[in-house]
């Protein structure tokens, strides 16, 4: 049975404000803040724990080592002797994004009946780009049956940054799809991260149809505004695209092809005299996940939505004019926004059959309870940047994460 599978990053015990992620206005904005590493890991088990009670399936992908003493190794210096810059790079937690893992495209829309997985190279990056060799030794593990082909990553200079630049719409999850992948242009006032070129290499390596194959430009004022990621101003599940009026360079382009090509197609837009880019940029109202619900599709906010009165008094509206966007909840993920992350951050969507998968990765209450109660033994209370050198502070994180794997029975990932 071919289902929406939604895979969160557990939020690792390195998690800080260090502020590396030029174009992320919410990391930059909270550089050098003091973090909450246990509170934030509670809060995205939270999180998936309101998934479950949604009637979904839920997965996890689990944090990485840190400091990454191999990437280094490398840069020919060791941990102690690093820069503060590169310390900070060697030791963020931001595998925890999990929509940054892959790109994925279901067997339904690919020609030899196998769900891809391309493990994203994040080069653009420094603290970003030393990710993928462990992501891709645990979806390896996780996708090892022969239903799967997981991929190695596009390789530079072409920058590829997974599943947040890329959308799939379908009349049903087991029904052949339509894949959009965004790309943004380089020149601007920030980095492009998404290269076109990358993502017409992942589009031949899942051996998808070009026929149903979108490239889309990103709007450069969506960048400029903050937008570093499609995920920021549009997400998409199911026959439901919820986006911004400013997230395309070409919206009526956009709109036509999917049309033409999914004539089941339902597209929400939200107009820029309702809420501005701004603000949907600081609430993170598109960087929700949109799931398909026994209600119909359901938007999972984060609680910046509601504290925001222009896209609270949206969503009460669409709500309240039976759109196709049938519910919406919210969820406390704070300590993840504050570094420029929201629901759809933390997870990768993955449609697939639950039993060809490795169940060390799925989860349910009684998994969450076990994650829960070593995370609230071992994961650090509180992380000032400042402290990154600390060697007391590296052995808790070393400590914490090997007794994670240990619990979630991965000592191989160790």
């Amino acid at each position: 049975m071919v289902i929406e599978i939604n895979f969160d990053g557990i939020v690792g015990p390195s998690h800080n404000y260090a502020g590396l992620s030029f174009g992320n206005l919410a990391a930059t904005a909270h550089a050098g803040q003091v973090s909450h590493p246990r509170a934030a890991a509670v809060q995205g088990l939270a999180k998936m724990r309101a998934n479950l009670a949604l009637g979904l399936t839920q997965g996890v992908l689990l944090p990485h080592r840190r400091p990454d003493h191999d990437w280094l190794a490398a840069l020919s210096v060791r941990y102690e002797e690093a820069s503060p810059l590169l310390q900070a790079q060697a030791m963020s937690a931001s595998p925890m994004w999990a929509a940054n893992a892959a790109t994925v495209s279901p067997a339904p829309d690919t020609a030899d009946g196998r769900c891809h997985l391309s493990v994203a190279n994040l080069m653009t990056m420094a603290h970003r780009s030393h990710e993928w060799p462990e992501t891709l030794a645990q979806l390896r593990l996780a996708f090892a049956d022969p239903g799967f082909a997981v991929h190695d990553p596009v390789p530079a200079p072409f920058g590829d940054e997974g599943a947040a630049n890329h959308m799939r719409l379908a009349a049903a999850h087991d029904a052949p799809g339509v894949e959009i992948f965004v790309y943004a242009l380089g020149g601007g006032r920030f980095p492009a991260r998404q290269h076109r070129e990358a993502s017409a290499a992942i589009a031949r390596a899942h051996r998808l149809d070009p026929a149903r194959v979108l490239f889309v430009e990103q709007s450069e004022n969506a960048v400029a505004a903050g937008a570093f990621h499609n995920d920021v101003v549009a997400v998409a599940n199911a026959n439901v695209l919820f986006a911004h009026e400013r997230a395309f360079a070409d919206r009526e382009r956009v709109h036509a092809d999917l049309r033409r090509l999914l004539p089941e197609v339902e597209i929400v837009e939200v107009a820029e005299r309702d809420v501005s880019l701004a603000d949907a940029i600081a609430s993170y109202l598109f960087n929700a996940q949109l799931v398909t619900t026994n209600d119909g599709p359901t938007l999972i906010v984060p609680s910046e939505c509601r504290r925001n009165a222009a896209v609270s008094r949206w969503l009460d509206g669409h709500l309240a004019g039976n759109g196709p966007i049938r519910r919406v909840e919210t969820v406390d993920v704070t300590q993840s926004m504050a570094n420029g992350g929201g629901p759809a951050c933390l997870r990768l969507r993955v449609v697939a059959d639950p039993a060809t998968i490795d169940p060390r990765f799925l989860v349910d209450a009684a998994r969450l309870d076990a994650i829960e109660s070593v995370v609230r033994a071992e994961w650090p209370e509180a992380i000032d940047p400042a402290m990154l050198g600390d060697a007391a502070l590296l052995r808790t994180i070393a400590s914490a994460r090997r007794r994670l794997l240990e619990v979630m029975g991965l000592a191989e990932l160790i």
